[in-house]
């Protein structure tokens, strides 16, 4: 029987291994080395479960191993101990391993070791590739020892984790989980519906999704999960992070969703039930160009300046929706509600009706940054009662703030999502605007210009403690620039005798 570990002490041992790598390589390149590793050993670990489980049952080693092969294909030689053994040429047998795991999966696996340079020995040496393989089996990582949920959290724990020492790279690898888990309720995820996220980083929006519905008590094996990342080795990550959960229909690909989005239907997108998407905001270096005549008609609002893609993603975002349950939930920084270069594509976007929700929230919610952040959920058909209608809401008090880093609590959350769901004025916190309105005000989506601040009351005492209070600061104020007067005639008197003397 395996030992059980606590939450604290599986993220402590998988931590551990990071430590092992510490002044070898930077540490934006940690993932790059520990989470296939870790993988790796789930994945032996719990073939060996199934294997000795089928084994114990029946005594036959030929059913037990087609039986351990039917959750994932481990081919001889390629298993965690095989390479355990191996004492020279480390890099290579690890490398080995992944390629025929990869082979041997093809559908669910491909691509998912990342491409490392395990065979550089200059940057990791056979040391410590044995160094981090003794660590790794230090503990089984089946699921009986460690099941998916915990694994899960275990590793978006690593993926904080390394989002905290790399820093600079931290925005594109982890999005605050608090906030996530906020916006997929808004969206309220069903049993069967299909789940998109372009810009996917680790895949934390879609695992998300995925939680909420069985957190409400839905079947998630009918749901399926689609996702596009950039940078390769993230999205290597992200299908690990979906493996560890446990789920099984779902798609990442790699590439860039503006040049190459890669689920199309002929000549228009695939289109999903719910998109959620941080994208990365404010980009410069993109064709805009091909945008004015995008082959997938993902320009319907407009061509946006060469400065900013955000309104690109959006309207890829937009595009992707399903035209009857379609819904969206995108981070953005404050400057899409009111930028001028974007005028006209949000007045075009007010015009559609798309615009459901407009959702202001404080500073520090983008990683390492201080910019505010909002969140604007869109649906292809919003209920008759909303039609014509958007809320705004003004959460910018409603954040915790601890060790530098800004998040929702459960009650921030609460609040949030209960005005949303009710879709009425709250004084100072929500206002329904008419999109005719918002379009009087030339698109304008600023959260301030609706939900108004209410002015505090004052009591005639108050009124007159207020007066006594700014006599006596006007009459010390009067009485500071006296001697400030003062003092500066006297430095001029001063200056005055030593230019006499002089």
């Amino acid at each position: 029987m395996s030992t059980r570990l606590t939450q604290r002490e599986l993220e402590s041992y998988l931590w551990g291994a990071a430590t092992l790598l510490r002044g070898l390589i930077d540490a934006s390149d940690y993932k790059q080395y520990i989470f296939p590793l870790m993988f790796f050993k789930r994945l032996s670990d719990v073939w060996d479960e199934d294997y000795r489980e089928a084994f114990e049952e029946t005594g036959d080693e030929g059913y037990a191993t087609s039986t351990a092969n039917d959750r994932f294909i481990v081919p001889a030689g390629s298993h965690w101990e095989d390479v355990r053994a191996t004492s020279t040429d480390v890099g290579r047998a690890i490398l080995s391993a992944f390629q025929e795991i990869e082979k041997s999966n093809p559908e669910r696996l491909q691509g998912v070791f990342g491409n490392a340079q395990w065979t550089d020995k200059g940057q990791m040496p056979d040391a410590t590739l044995k160094n981090l393989i003794e660590h790794f089996s230090k503990h089984d990582l089946s699921l009986g020892a460690v099941p998916e949920d915990e694994l899960g959290n275990a590793y978006e724990y690593l993926i904080k984790k390394f989002a905290d020492d790399s820093g600079h790279t931290a925005q594109e690898f982890y999005t605050n989980r608090t906030l996530v888990h906020l916006m997929a309720q808004m969206l309220d995820p069903q049993t069967g519906e299909d789940v998109y996220d372009p810009t996917c980083g680790t895949g934390g929006m879609l695992i998300s999704c995925l939680a909420e519905v069985k957190r409400n008590g839905g079947d998630t094996r009918t749901m399926g999960l689609y996702g596009q990342e950039l940078i390769n080795i993230t999205a290597a990550i992200a299908r690990m992070n979906l493996v560890i959960h446990g789920v099984s229909d779902f798609q990442v690909a790699s590439g860039n969703t503006l040049s190459d989005p890669a689920f199309v239907e002929g000549d228009k997108l695939r289109s999903y039930d719910i998109v959620l998407a941080n994208p990365p905001y404010s980009i410069k270096k993109w064709n805009r160009d091909a945008w004015t005549s995008d082959a997938w008609g993902r320009n319907f609002l407009g061509t946006p300046p060469q400065g900013r893609a955000d309104y690109a993603f959006f309207q890829h975002i937009l595009n992707s929706m399903d035209p009857e349950t379609g819904r969206c939930a995108v981070l953005f920084p404050h400057g899409v509600l009111f930028r001028n270069e974007e005028a006209e594509m949000r007045r075009n976007l007010i015009e559609t009706d798309l615009v459901e929700c407009v959702l202001g929230l404080g500073p520090g919610l983008f990683y390492n940054s201080p910019m505010e952040a909002c969140v604007i959920i869109c649906r292809s058909k919003k209920p008759a009662e909303r039609q014509k209608q958007v809320l705004f809401i003004d959460a910018v008090a409603e954040i915790e703030r601890e060790r530098a880093q800004s998040f929702l609590k459960p009650e921030n959350q609460q609040h949030i999502l209960d005005a949303y769901q009710g879709f009425t004025n709250a004084p100072g916190f929500a206002s329904v605007v008419r999109t005719a309105d918002v379009l009087a005000a030339d698109g304008d989506l600023s959260i301030a210009r609706y939900v108004k601040k209410p002015k505090p009351e004052i009591s005639a005492d108050e009124a007159v403690g207020l007066k006594d209070s700014w006599s006596a600061f006007d009459a010390e104020g009067r009485d500071f620039w006296t001697g400030m007067d003062a003092l500066v005639d006297m430095l001029d008197e001063l200056e005055s005798g030593k230019d006499a003397d002089a």
